[in-house]
């Protein structure tokens, strides 16, 4: 690897010439008095090679020295990690002191053949009766949580991750307010779940190569624990600013924007880290994976909404108006789906599923006549079993984020909904 010269800054691009390095690979740039960033290797075109600096330019001068570093892209991992909270570099941000880890992983992961993988063949128990009730999540799946701004997915991930049997959660707070790490920490995991989960947090002020980068940590940390035979729960927040980061990074190097602006890398590299999670191969641990998509302007089908639907393995809605109307969680029965609970669950169980959805169906379609007096009872049989039912209904899916709904216990009280 040959150092090269700092020639000019475009915005988030470092423009170097006379390096000899490979993308990805990291680099110092240095000023004479000896100031300086590191930045990665995100491009090159002819004789100029492109960085995207890990933090603030500020001071940089023209003809730095880029000095390549001789490193792998790995991060240290172990059981040190617990109860830790770390920056998208792997550096202590919780003041506890350097971690005490022995083992190193790949930071994007070794690709799994699909079928060496465990098919996914058990429920899994998240706690919230909904989930478990009417869009049973499988041991090994990987699901998105479909929100626009302010409908309350931090507070339904927060539960999941109180909830949820997992021998260890990862959480990635990637490009969201620093605000919302402190108070995810305080309110939504609490010191007893913090004990088996580690948090990677690179908030939106960070640069989006950083984004980028918790990402992938908090992937490959999820997948060092799998492989150790545990059963992982992942939680990213959120995959839309993932995709808002590599849409910054490849903008500033030069790629061609294409729906909405979003350049093509963003499409390659959503199911790249959408398909690190899921379960291993035989013999060892699983990653249930929840990726929350932010909906801009609510709109369903913006387009990393759009690609995520096509790359998960279901997909769970939360609606603006049944938050307004004081239901949470808001999770819109009609728009969600689970794609593997047929394969997870029994067959009265799918029967008790499909009954709920016809007569929640039935009574939507009819809201406003049923609100104004107009609808006639006897009219249609199923809504009039649903006006009966609609209180009861209501409240089987009203849940206290302090209340736990065990999987079990959420099919039981779907029977009794349904049978009395």
């Amino acid at each position: 690897m040959v150092e090269g010269t700092l020639k000019r800054v475009v915005g988030l691009t470092l423009e170097a010439v006379g390096c000899q390095v490979q993308i990805g690979a990291r680099c110092r740039v240095a000023n004479a008095d000896g100031t300086g960033l590191e930045a990665e290797v995100v491009g090159f075109s002819g004789d100029r090679t492109f960085l995207m600096p890990t933090g603030d330019m500020q001071g940089l001068k023209p003809n730095a020295r880029v000095i390549p570093i001789r490193h792998a892209a790995e991060v240290a991992v172990g059981e040190g990690l617990l109860g830790r909270v770390l920056d998208g570099e792997g550096r202590p941000l919780d003041g506890k002191g350097r971690l005490d880890c022995n083992a190193y992983a790949r930071l994007q992961g070794t690709p799994i053949n699909p079928l060496a993988r465990t098919p996914i063949s058990e429920p899994l128990d998240v706690g919230v009766r909904t989930i478990n009730s009417l869009l049973s999540v499988g041991r090994g799946q990987r699901l998105g949580l479909f929100a626009g701004t302010g409908v309350g997915k931090s507070t339904l991930l927060g539960m999941m991750t109180r909830f949820t049997k997992a021998d260890v959660i990862v959480v990635g707070l990637v490009g969201e307010r620093g605000r919302e790490v402190r108070d995810f920490l305080d309110h939504n995991l609490g010191p007893e779940g913090l004990r088996r989960a580690v948090v990677v947090a690179t908030p939106a002020d960070r640069s989006p190569l950083m984004r980028l980068r918790g990402a992938y940590l908090a992937t490959a940390i999820a997948e060092y624990f799998r492989d150790q035979g545990r059963h992982v729960l992942l939680l990213m927040d959120s995959l839309t600013r993932f995709a808002q980061a590599q849409r910054e990074i490849g903008l500033a190097v030069g790629e061609p924007p294409t729906t909405r602006g979003y350049p093509p890398s963003v499409f390659a590299k959503l199911p790249a880290l959408v398909e690190r999670a899921g379960n291993g191969i035989d013999g060892r641990g699983s990653i249930t994976a929840f990726y929350t998509v932010l909906t801009e302007g609510d709109d369903p089908n913006d387009p990393i909404a759009d690609t995520a639907r096509g790359i998960l393995d279901g997909h769970i809605v939360l609606s603006r108006a049944i938050a307004d109307a004081g239901l949470y969680p808001a999770i819109d029965i009609e728009a969600s789906i689970s794609r593997v609970a047929n394969e997870i669950t029994a067959p009265d169980h799918q029967q008790r599923m499909r009954q709920f959805k016809a007569l929640f169906s039935a009574y939507q379609r009819n809201r406003d006549l049923i609100n104004i007096g107009a609808y006639q009872k006897g009219s249609d049989a199923r809504v009039d079993a649903a006006i009966a039912r609609w209180p009861r209904i209501e409240e089987f899916l009203r849940q206290d984020v302090r209340e736990p709904a065990g999987f079990e216990i959420s099919r039981g009280a779907l029977d009794a909904l349904l049978t009395t």
